[in-house]
């Protein structure tokens, strides 16, 4: 169970949490930037035909965040007493540190699109996305958001007017939470701690991702003893490029290991 030190982090983050579904529980670790909806929306319906669902939104004001304290809210805020932990790009390192802090209760890993640490290209692109976010330039914010999120292809197959779409969408949910969530990618590392899990572990990379180069991916399979590996033709934001491929691949790894 949490220890005291836990629980007075994870009471420092406060989470808007919803619940659904009956079943093995399944706690929901969304990406910097994103949502339970824009990151799990399609998903959730399908996991909670088996499943009970915890779907906690990261804060949306400026509320400092550490990966303790994030790993610790998540775990918190849990309506069941052990799950498995699906993440997302930042939601992968959140995950680790959830399973590393709390193995009595995390019975399994996904890792999607996910780091151990950040890379050069990576921190490269939260510069420019830090610095928009200073000026108050949420359409540029929006326009690198689309060109790095998306594999080559997806994005240059929409039409003109499903960019325009994309990038006012992306724009109009900027808030004050996305520069800590971007503050708290900067400081993430669990490479020490990787071998230490010890929990049925799929790593789900996306080839066609410019965002999170796949090898980090990579790094995360090979640190992780018995991790299992998958790949989706797909950029960071698989969901909307390959909702079908996430489903199943999601489905499948969680019937197969009994989770």
């Amino acid at each position: 169970m949490t220890n005291n030190s836990a629980n007075s982090t994870a009471n420092r983050i406060a989470l808007s949490t919803s619940v659904s579904g009956s079943g093995p529980g399944i706690v929901l670790a969304h990406g910097a930037s994103g949502s339970i909806a824009s990151n799990f929306g399609t998903l959730i319906p399908l996991l909670a035909e088996a499943h009970t669902v915890t779907a906690s939104d990261y804060p949306e004001d400026a509320t400092p965040l550490d990966l303790d304290g994030l790993a610790d809210a998540l775990v918190a805020a849990a309506a069941t007493e052990r799950f498995t932990v699906v993440g997302f790009s930042l939601g992968t390192a959140v995950a680790v540190r959830a399973a590393t802090r709390h193995p009595g209760r995390v019975t399994g890993l996904v890792l999607a699109s996910g780091i151990a640490r950040p890379d050069n290209r990576l921190l490269l692109a939260l510069d420019l996305w830090s610095a928009l976010l200073r000026a108050g330039d949420r359409d540029s914010f929006a326009r690198f958001a689309v060109h790095a999120a998306f594999s080559t292809g997806f994005t240059n197959g929409l039409a003109p007017e499903a960019v325009a779409e994309t990038v006012e969408m992306i724009a109009a949910r900027v808030h004050d939470g996305i520069a800590q969530q971007f503050a708290l990618i900067r400081e993430v590392d669990t490479t020490a701690e990787l071998a230490s899990v010890d929990v049925p572990t799929l790593v789900i990379s996306t080839t066609g991702d410019l965002l999170v180069d796949p090898a980090n991916h990579r790094e995360l399979a090979e640190g992780i003893p018995g991790a299992e590996f998958a790949e989706i033709a797909a950029g960071h934001v698989l969901m909307a490029e390959q909702p079908d491929a996430w489903h199943d691949t999601v489905l499948e790894f969680l019937r197969r290991k009994g989770l």
